[in-house]
């Protein structure tokens, strides 16, 4: 069976074991064995006990329990096995509490959609928050690897946020069903895709912003970004939306729906795209964020969205905002992932386009 495509952000590294359950002053000896009970605690009583309570189908005086109580019990402790088995762990090696989604309203996704989710995951400004960045996680991957990464490169001034896609079958991985903004049905250049669903998740994202500006954030001091398909989706609503925006970060992706764009300028007006006053007058995308600037990054060796992907979407993205917000960096040696140079290139385009405001 062919393997299954995902877009999971770089995890810390596993904890370490967990210390015995014995606590800290329990001794473990390797000399001669600790001497055994005896008489009415010897092993050999109880033992000659407990068989015989097996074979009454009790458990003592005070404590009996045929054989429905025993399946009771073991059907519970089954059921902790399973729900710990499920529960993933922190960073400590502790279970890690996230928001579940439930039938409730108050565990709808902040984006607008009709599908319950999370809420998004968010790393808070350490103080009043002038400013936001957006960012969206990649195919079967959480909002939650990414706000720690945010964690580690944070201004003050801003809040992260990033919100968690809904769970849906995912055609390319057959059908199985996952965290997907939207539907994939294949990689190839030529494969169908699914506009119905990109076109509503975008409306979502647009809603998200929207919050954010009845929170006080002015959209344009708000970055959208994302990873993968996360970056795409980032893209195509950048493009669509008509709140003017800070910036886009997209990391390892491609533009989708790329046929219901302008096509390629012509030559007499490319020859005007040095100069922004007239790339305001002829530039093909008629909505607020034609000076859009973008940072695209996309490493060399990327098995699942290749770098020609990546190179295609930055000479399209040229055609269609000014040229010269463009920039399109790439990364030696590294695959569909992330890495501390392109973190702190992220980092750097964040804070420049979103300084502190007194």
């Amino acid at each position: 069976m062919p393997g299954v495509v995902s877009d999971r952000a770089p995890r810390p590294a596993s904890p370490p074991p967990a210390r015995s359950m014995r606590g800290p002053h329990a001794e473990v000896s390797s000399g001669s064995p600790r001497p055994q009970p005896t008489g009415r605690h010897s092993a050999g009583h109880c033992d000659a006990r407990a068989a015989a309570r097996r074979a009454a189908g009790t458990r003592g005086a005070g404590g009996r329990r045929g054989a429905g109580g025993r399946a009771r019990a073991g059907a519970r402790a089954r059921g902790r096995a399973r729900l710990a088995a499920r529960t993933p762990l922190g960073p400590a090696g502790r279970p890690l509490r996230l928001p579940l989604p439930t039938r409730g309203r108050g565990s709808r996704c902040m984006c607008g959609n009709n599908m319950s989710a999370p809420l998004p995951a968010i790393v808070p400004a350490a103080r009043k928050a002038t400013a936001a960045v957006i960012f969206l996680h990649g195919l079967g991957d959480t909002g939650h690897g990414w706000a720690e990464a945010f964690a580690g490169i944070r201004s003050a001034h801003i809040k992260y946020i990033c919100p968690h896609a809904p769970v849906m079958p995912v055609t390319l991985n057959m059908n199985m069903a996952m965290p997907s903004w939207f539907d994939i049905i294949g990689l190839s250049p030529d494969s169908l895709e699914d506009e119905t669903g990109i076109k509503q998740a975008a409306e979502n994202v647009k809603a998200l912003i929207d919050q954010e500006v009845k929170n006080g954030i002015p959209s344009n001091r708000i970055i959208l970004g994302g990873f993968s398909q996360g970056g795409a989706l980032s893209l195509y609503t950048a493009l669509t939306t008509q709140q003017k925006l800070a910036g886009v970060t997209a990391l390892s992706c491609w533009l989708p729906l790329r046929a219901s764009f302008p096509q390629t300028l012509s030559a007499h007006y490319t020859a005007f795209t040095v100069d922004c006053r007239k790339w305001k007058k002829c530039g093909p995308i008629g909505g607020v964020n034609r000076d859009i600037s973008i940072l695209q990054c996309h490493g060399d060796l990327d098995p699942l969205v290749p770098l020609m992907f990546g190179s295609l979407t930055a000479e399209k993205l040229k055609t269609l905002v000014n040229p010269a917000n463009v920039t399109f960096r790439t990364y030696a040696g590294m695959m569909h992932s992330s890495c501390q140079q392109e973190m702190m290139d992220i980092k750097q385009f964040i804070d420049k386009l979103l300084p502190p405001v007194d």
